[in-house]
Formats: C-alpha cells, structure tokens, sequence
C-alpha cells in the first residue's frame, strides 16, 4: 500500500486526485496539507512544518507560494514528492533540482500523458519544418487560472527550442502597430475563459499549408492520472530528478 502526503487537498485537483485513490486498491491518502482544514477522513495540516504523519510520497497540486517549504520537508524526511504545481520560478526550479541530489523528485508542467505524447511530436515537427513555417502555440484555460502563459505552453515552446538549438525567441501576445512577426520567434499566446479545462495547439503556418498539433483536455481527470501513475513510478527510486519521459520509455 502507498502511503501520500497530499499537497492541496481541498483544492479542485487535490480533491480528483482523493476521488482516484479511493478507487485504488494499492493506494491511500494518509494525511494532506492544507490551508483550509476541509472535511477530510484523514489528517489535514495547514503547514509541513505541522506535518506528522509519515508518508511514502507526496502528492502536490497546490500554489507555488508552499513549494518551497514542501521541498524543505521532502529533503528532511526523505520523502519523495511529484511536484505537478506550475507558475514555479527559476529559483523554485533550482531548489527542486538541488533537492534532487538528496531525494527523488518528480516535475512536469503538465501531467497529462497526452500532452507529453505532443511536446514529443511537436519537437520531431519542429526539426522538420522550422525552415520555412512560423511556429505559434496557443493555450487555452479557465478564466480562474492565474499565471499565463500555462506552464504546458513554456514546456512545449521549450522542448520546441531545444530541438532547434535554443535559436528562437518568445514572442507573448503581439500588440501595436510594429508587430510584424520575426522569423527567429515562437509566438506564444494566452486565452482565459469559461471553464476551459486546458487546451494546447502548435500551429505550423508555411507556404500555402498549415499543420496543427493540439490536445485537449475534457476533466481534470488526465492530470490526476498522470500524477497518481509518477506517484507509483517515484517510491522505488533512487534520488533524482524525474519526469515524464522517464515514464513514456
């Protein structure tokens, strides 16, 4: 049985991730970390500094501004943690790969095996294509969600750039009347409305074709799968930083 430490149990995802547990036979949600103490069958703490229950491994679908005391709390108890919270700093970033070296952490931008399937076919695209068409990523969430771009948008853009030899520039948003597009730019833009769970398109835009990589996301279910299957792919390992492709192969 795998023991978790849920981060953000009272949230929207937290709660998806609790509903999927407790559909699961091999695992169980012992304790959670929270601001707001909830109606929950197990322990809720507002802080890890409160924390005593132990756990096999961390679950964290909370707000960036607890990441770094989870991470002071991973390394102290040598608890392995996935952490799927976006919006995370350079200096958050770091912290999560020195605290690597320590225990086994596992990040993504994004959870969803789907959406890691398309950052793979968006990079063997972009080395096909990148010579003559204009590439652009579009995302689209909910008008509740707070950092823009979507953390899944820099990752896609990302592995893009990495495949073309860190060549091209973000453009976010064109505005003005001088917002002609540059040939070394990826444009990366914004939507924000209703209830859209999570939308990611990389638009191709050459001579007299455009080709279109998109995925979508119905519930918020694809995220607490992916989460919950790292959760299970983390506890034996050695330290280390993991993430999605380590899953994929």
């Amino acid at each position: 049985m795998i023991k978790v430490l849920l981060s953000g149990c009272n949230g929207k995802m937290g709660k998806v991730v609790e509903d999927l547990a407790n559909d699961m036979e091999d695992m169980e949600i012992v304790a959670g970390v929270d601001l707001f103490k909830g109606d929950k069958k197990y322990p809720v703490y507002k802080s890890f500094q409160d924390c005593k229950t132990e756990a096999d491994v961390i679950i964290d679908f909370s707000h960036y501004s607890m990441t770094s005391k989870l991470i002071d709390y991973s390394v102290k108890t040598k608890t392995p943690a996935v952490i799927c919270t976006t919006g995370l700093d350079e200096s958050l970033i770091d912290k999560i790969k020195e605290a690597s070296k320590q225990v086994a952490m596992f990040r993504s931008g994004n959870m969803s095996l789907g959406i890691n399937l398309i950052m793979d076919l968006a990079k063997k695209s972009a080395k096909v294509l990148a010579e003559s068409f204009d590439i652009e990523i579009i995302e689209k969430h909910h008008n509740r969600k707070l950092d823009a771009p979507s953390g899944t948008a820099y990752m896609i853009a990302d592995s893009i750039n990495e495949e073309l030899d860190n060549a091209k520039e973000y453009n976010f948003g064109r505005y003005g009347r001088t917002a002609k597009r540059e040939k070394s730019e990826i444009g990366i833009h914004a939507v924000r409305g209703g209830t859209i769970v999570g939308e990611h398109a990389v638009i191709y835009a050459g001579p007299d074709e455009i080709i279109e990589i998109k995925h979508t996301a119905m519930s918020r279910t694809v995220f607490a799968s992916g989460a919950v299957r790292a959760a299970k792919f983390l506890v034996s390992k050695q330290n280390g930083l993991y993430n999605m492709d380590h899953i994929l192969k």
